[in-house]
């Protein structure tokens, strides 16, 4: 998900490693083959694709898997070809926005357990529109500012990006979407290791969380949505303070 610099990290090392990796797996491939379908299977003139392959590279899934997805979505027939992207939008407690992207063979199922995670959980979902307005797709490549310093990334610059800062123990590179692969890339033969690379729905202005209550059912919300089987990515616009925040997940 993105939000909160510090929960992106904390859920990107736990789905390395944690037994939902095969899930996990399961979801990129799932991803990169709608994106070869509705977009061809050249990563080259298919930005989405190559997005969706550069997510999963920050995940260690295996090249062959990421080939055969391609060539699967490139090919057509099968079950992905019943798959559809859809677009969730809603409030979490203390009023951050929420935004679900998911990809689903069931419009009606998906939709009433998207429902049911936001209800549970403090939150509301709401009509298509009513926080999309709150946030921008960028390309957002992460790596880890105890090993690198901004300097470091001048590379990425060259190759394109808009913007690198300094987000707690991460350092952030965003840049049009179409430029991801190219910094990472670019990135990489600089010597320089990638924490992740992937599309996200940057907010245009943060909600601070103050409350542990708050904090400690925003965290089980978004924990929720992630961990459904057909969430591709949640994007939220919140701040927790990292100590509220170790707290909320503990």
């Amino acid at each position: 998900m993105s939000g909160h610099s510090k929960w992106a990290s904390i859920k990107h090392k736990k789905a390395a490693t944690d037994a939902k990796r095969g899930q996990l797996f399961t979801k990129l491939a799932r991803a990169i083959a709608v994106a070869a379908r509705e977009g061809g299977g050249d990563p080259d003139a298919n930005y989405t694709l190559a997005a969706a392959i550069e997510k999963a590279k920050s995940y260690s899934m295996p090249k062959d898997n990421i080939q055969r997805a391609i060539d699967r979505g490139a090919g057509g027939g099968g079950d992905d070809e019943q798959i559809e992207r859809v677009v969730y939008e809603g409030y979490g407690p203390g009023g951050a926005a929420i935004m679900v992207e998911a990809l689903t063979d069931n419009r009606n199922r998906t939709g009433a357990e998207v429902r049911h995670a936001f209800d549970k959980h403090g939150g509301g979902l709401g009509e298509p529109g009513s926080v999309a307005w709150q946030f921008e797709k960028k390309g957002v490549v992460v790596v880890d500012s105890e090993r690198y310093g901004e300097e470091d990334l001048i590379a990425a610059i060259d190759a394109g990006a808009d913007d690198v800062a300094s987000d707690g123990d991460l350092l952030k590179v965003t840049s049009e979407p179409a430029s991801l692969a190219g910094i990472r890339e670019a990135l990489e033969r600089a010597g320089v290791e990638v924490q992740s690379a992937e599309l996200a729905m940057e907010p245009s202005a943060i909600v601070e969380i103050h409350g542990e209550a708050e904090a400690r059912a925003l965290i089980r919300l978004i924990e929720a949505l992630d961990d459904h089987d057909d969430v591709e990515a949640v994007h939220a616009n919140f701040d927790i303070a990292e100590s509220l925040l170790e707290q909320a997940v503990a």
